[in-house]
């Protein structure tokens, strides 16, 4: 009779074992260093940060920032039924665009190219 029950026990436990340890997440969670909203994709983590004077994108590859050099690419945001896009630079060690204004439920496309000519997407809604 006990051989009944302790293959149900066992069963019960590793289980509750399982449901008990958090999701696996390989690079940890991302956090905002710069007030920002950040998104992963390739690997890297993507801030996308709104400024008076435009909106900001810094990089970050497991923590550590990651220069922009050579990099380009363009955002697409959708307010509503609005859409606009803007051109990204390199300035000053992250990307940048000028003259953008985000609202909140904004949707924001960051079509990114590397040096490599590699393509990167990265999409994010505003808070």
């Amino acid at each position: 009779m006990f051989k009944q029950y302790a293959g149900a026990a066992l069963i019960t436990l590793a289980t509750l074992a399982t449901l008990a340890t958090g999701p696996a997440l390989a690079h940890g969670v991302a956090v905002a260093k710069h007030g920002g909203i950040v998104q992963m994709a390739n690997d890297l983590s993507f801030e996308l940060v709104a400024r008076p004077e435009g909106v900001a994108i810094y990089i970050e590859d497991h923590g550590k920032p990651l220069a922009p050099t050579g990099m380009s690419g363009r955002l697409t945001i959708l307010s509503g039924t609005q859409r606009s896009q803007a051109a990204l630079e390199v300035v000053a060690g992250k990307l940048q665009a000028q003259g953008v204004k985000l609202t909140k439920g904004s949707r924001v496309v960051a079509s990114l190219t590397t040096a490599q000519q590699q393509t990167i997407t990265v999409r994010f809604v505003v808070q």
